[in-house]
């Protein structure tokens, strides 16, 4: 006599339950992707915290900056606003930029705009990725230099956050409308280029108060001069600036549309 097993396992518990996860999941698990690559990858690390890391090390010990630039600033006060204006140009476009170029030059997007991850997610995704590392930046940058002694206005902390908000979906957008729409090669070719131009000239190593006067407002008006004044002001001076803020919102705006339009899949 033989008697029927006793299941291990409720009727029902193994049925296929086909559908997409919830977008909430899907954002966080794609922003992880992202942010995981970013990490792993040693150019993006180079571009995005060494290079920087560097030059605030550098620029606060050495007699490089001159100090009719400094004003009554100790160097690294007067540094450490700019380069955290760096770091977020760093990867916010031009990383953004040169990983969207070559990852539509390899079909990436291809695929996964063929998944259940709609197309405006692939781009939150990556946003959120931007902040996540815009974000681990800051905190690096800003220990290191509070070692060398930094020390901003009170309160500049709090007020910092929102210009790295806007400042990284700022260029974050401006990255997508460069790696959306180019090829691959050309991509890394012009992203790099404007980093070296934006750095030299854009309002980040030279103050545009340096600089004449109609040379000065075009710089105040490009994303790195608005970004790089606007935390100076409010770290090194204490008051939140609303015109770099306006700056940064109209430039991620115009991108943003631009992008919307014109990114390709391949």
């Amino acid at each position: 006599m033989t008697t029927t097993p006793t299941p291990r396992f409720a009727a029902g518990t193994f049925t296929p339950a086909p559908g997409r996860g919830s977008l909430g999941k899907m954002l966080r698990t794609h922003a992880k992707v992202e942010v995981s690559l970013t990490l792993r990858h040693g150019e993006q690390i180079l571009l995005t915290l060494l290079i920087p890391l560097a030059l605030l090390i550098g620029l606060s010990l050495l007699d490089i900056l001159p100090s009719s630039q400094l004003g009554s600033a100790s160097k690294v006060d007067w540094m450490t606003p700019r380069i955290l204006a760096l770091a977020v140009m760093s990867s916010a476009f031009t990383g953004q930029a040169i990983a969207l170029g070559f990852d539509r030059r390899y079909g990436v997007l291809k695929r996964l705009s063929a998944t259940a991850l709609p197309r405006w997610l692939l781009v939150a995704g990556r946003v959120a990725a931007a902040l996540v590392v815009v974000a681990l930046q800051a905190v690096i940058l800003g220990v290191v230099a509070a070692l060398l002694g930094w020390s901003p206005s009170p309160g500049g902390i709090l007020g910092a956050i929102p210009f790295l908000i806007v400042g990284t979906l700022a260029f974050g957008a401006l990255g997508l409308l460069l790696g959306g729409a180019l090829r691959a090669e050309a991509v890394l070719a012009l992203a790099n280029i404007v980093w070296f131009v934006l750095l030299l000239a854009g309002g980040i190593l030279l103050a545009p108060s340096t600089m004449p006067s109609g040379v000065a407002t075009i710089v105040e008006l490009l994303p790195s001069g608005a970004l790089a004044e606007g935390l100076r002001s409010v770290l090194l001076d204490g008051s939140f600036g609303w015109g770099p803020f306006a700056v940064l919102i109209g430039w991620g705006v115009v991108a943003g549309a631009l992008a919307s339009k014109t990114t390709r899949l391949t």
